[in-house]
């Protein structure tokens, strides 16, 4: 059980609504159950506004977000995305694997994707990117994707220091992490 307790059915209609447009009609997940228990905890969520599509393809996206779970151990989060947005973006096994386990360099990603990783990498790391890395990164994404990257680093990061700290328990359907 997570650590604060998430808010039970039947919700407030404005709450249920939220859940609703976010969940597109599926039950409310844990994270969304729990922060939602502390209304400024959830406007300022909300307010992240990176629920979104953004700038960056679906694929993009997801890698950014599986790799930053990944990097900050949170199976949590990691195993909901995989499950359900893996498929659509067109992720592979192998990929989905080397987002936990993988090299930014690694073989079954592209160049631009290559980038993508060790921006993520660099993030996680030290908090910047050298000049290098930014280069790199720029070679392939506009400025706003490279701002989308960063800000979703960032956001992710935020989630999963939630989940992690928390200890939100991992959703029934969710993905775990490879060993």
């Amino acid at each position: 059980m997570s650590r604060i307790a998430p808010l039970q059915p039947p919700y407030a209609p404005e709450i249920q609504g939220q859940f609703d447009r976010i969940m597109r009609g599926a039950p409310p997940l844990m994270l969304f159950r729990v922060v939602a228990a502390e209304p400024r905890a959830w406007e300022k969520f909300r307010a992240g506004s990176l629920l979104d599509h953004g700038p960056l393809s679906l694929r993009e996206r997801e890698i950014v977000i599986d790799r930053t779970c990944a990097r900050t151990g949170c199976e949590y989060e990691w195993g909901v995305h995989v499950t359900t947005f893996a498929q659509a973006a067109h992720l592979t096994e192998e990929q989905v694997r080397a987002t936990v386990l993988g090299k930014a360099d690694a073989p079954c990603w592209s160049a631009a994707e290559q980038a993508l990783m060790s921006a993520v990498d660099a993030l996680h790391d030290r908090a910047t990117l050298s000049g290098p890395e930014f280069a790199a990164l720029s070679a392939y994404y506009d400025d706003a994707k490279v701002f989308e990257i960063i800000l979703l680093c960032g956001f992710y990061r935020t989630v999963s220091y939630l989940a992690n700290g928390l200890a939100l328990p991992l959703e029934e359907k969710a993905a775990r992490f490879p060993t």
